[in-house]
């Protein structure tokens, strides 16, 4: 596809993020090879359904290991079965893991470096958008903890499995929404004015975005890339319990979970620069709205903070 037709589309928003923009775009793409993750390991959060399920399906099927790192194992088992009975001989596990409580990240995390000796991709999927503000165990917004604080701990924890890959990957699943916000320098923990859970959720999503080169940055010297991206709109049990009049009047343009997966699966199949923001497998600007953005000073504050929440040196 012509870049001049892939920046319009993007622009358009509802062209860009639909089913539409992305059967147009893939009209130009290759194939990935089917054995293009052999001998991979993968870990999906918040794999049990949606997007984070179609990852690791798809991953699956191009041969990775894939560890469903779930809340809610009962149903992360029953996603795993679904895998492997539609991937047959493909190796799925699932372990708990709420990314949201920081004292289960580093538990989970240990485990994992106790029984792995490698990772290859790391992919934080697992999201929130609650009706009202809530805090994690550690007293922290809940979309924060889930979207950012948790992914960074987990990242940071998991960073000599990932180094031994010799290539390891990180990729953040974002939103388009993050769009509409500016970095919340001044109150990170939604803690000021009416609460809108649809609101934090583009927040912490700015702030993922954000922090993806400072990340890249941090993990460079190990090998290990960063990427960010978003999968578009997407018909999910999560948008459907969130968002149901969106859904209502979007659905016949909604991609399904597997076209939400996409880029993901390209991302971790495929030699990317690192630190960038991903759509439809094309790098994607941070802002697009001037009241968006941030001057490298507030960036450095808010990954400051974070990692002050987090529990890990900033450098």
């Amino acid at each position: 596809m012509h870049d001049r037709l892939d920046t319009l589309l993007d622009r358009t928003v509802l062209l860009g993020y639909s089913r539409p923009g992305l059967l147009l775009r893939r009209a130009s793409w290759g194939p990935l090879a089917p054995d293009a993750l052999q001998g991979r390991t993968a870990l999906i959060t918040g794999a049990n359904s949606g997007i984070g399920k179609a990852m690791a399906a798809g991953m699956a099927a191009l041969g990775a290991e894939v560890t469903l790192v779930v809340r809610d194992t009962e149903r992360g088992v029953a996603a795993a079965a679904e895998i492997t009975a539609h991937t047959p001989g493909a190796t799925v596990r699932v372990a708990r893991c709420d990314i949201s409580d920081l004292a289960d990240v580093r538990r989970f995390a240990h485990e994992m470096l106790d029984h792995t000796d490698r990772v290859d991709i790391l992919v934080h999927n697992a999201g929130v958008l609650p009706r009202t503000r809530t805090e994690s165990p550690q007293g922290h917004e809940i979309c924060l903890a889930t979207h950012v604080l948790g992914p960074i701990l987990a990242t940071d924890l998991l960073a000599p499995a990932l180094q031994r890959s010799g290539a390891g990957r990180v990729i953040l699943v974002s939103s388009g929404g993050m769009y509409s916000q500016p970095l919340p320098v001044r109150d990170i923990e939604y803690r000021t004015g009416d609460y809108h859970g649809a609101t934090a959720y583009a927040r912490t999503k700015r702030i993922q975005v954000a922090l993806t080169p400072v990340l890249a940055e941090r993990y460079a010297a190990q090998h290990i890339s960063v990427h960010s991206m978003h999968p578009g709109w997407v018909d999910t049990p999560g948008i459907e319990a969130a968002l149901p009049r969106f859904r209502r009047l979007t659905r016949p343009l909604l991609r399904t979970p597997a076209e939400g997966a996409d880029t993901a699966l390209w991302l971790a199949a495929t030699e990317v620069p690192s630190g960038k923001f991903w759509h439809d497998r094309h790098p994607r600007p941070e802002h697009y709205l001037r009241r968006t953005r941030v001057s490298e000073a507030d960036r450095e504050r808010v990954w400051r903070y974070c990692t002050a929440a987090a529990g890990i040196t900033p450098s």
